[in-house]
């Protein structure tokens, strides 16, 4: 392989080492102004996409220890990655496939497992990862919060009778 190659190989896979995860799409039939919007959306989630010819990113692939992508490599590729969260960044390729239908989702990688088209759209559909931040720290407090609850509730009760028996002797 030529010495060009080889560094636009080194660089991806730095890219691919320095990512949690990556999602590979094939973008034929993209125009430059949608490949911007597609890369301005991606932007605010923190994501970016870079495209790769399928041989360098081949070897990229292999040299970062996934297994052999020869047979998923065909078309236009192009390859997202970022920091933040892949559930952001599949939904943005799902709604901006919905809005244009291009590019498609080819598959993922998230550290060493391996996403599928069907997973990645399954991912786009999950809340975001603060919601679901939430919703888990909800269900932790729960237990706490119905125990402090249900101990506050015979005092109450017998704040009640007494103040109820008050008013009655008052009267």
């Amino acid at each position: 392989m030529r010495p060009e190659k080889l560094a636009l190989a080194r660089e991806y896979l730095a890219r691919l080492n320095g990512s949690p995860f990556f999602i590979a799409v094939d973008y034929t039939g993209l125009n430059v102004i949608q490949f911007s919007e597609l890369r301005d959306r991606l932007a605010a989630v923190g994501a970016e996409v870079h495209v790769v010819k399928n041989k360098v990113f081949r070897l990229a692939a292999q040299e970062a220890g996934l297994p052999d992508l020869r047979d998923r490599l065909a078309g236009q590729l192009a390859v997202v990655n970022g920091q933040k969260d892949i559930s952001a960044t599949a939904k943005v390729l799902k709604t901006f496939h919905t809005e244009s239908e291009k590019p498609k989702m080819l598959f993922g990688f998230l550290g060493d497992e391996e996403f599928d088209d069907a997973a990645l759209q399954t991912l786009a559909d999950l809340p975001p990862m603060d919601v679901l931040r939430g919703k888990l720290l909800g269900t932790l407090l729960a237990p706490a919060t119905n125990l402090v609850r249900l101990l506050g509730t015979p005092a109450t009760q017998l704040a009640r009778v007494l103040q109820a028996r008050a008013e009655k002797e008052a009267a």
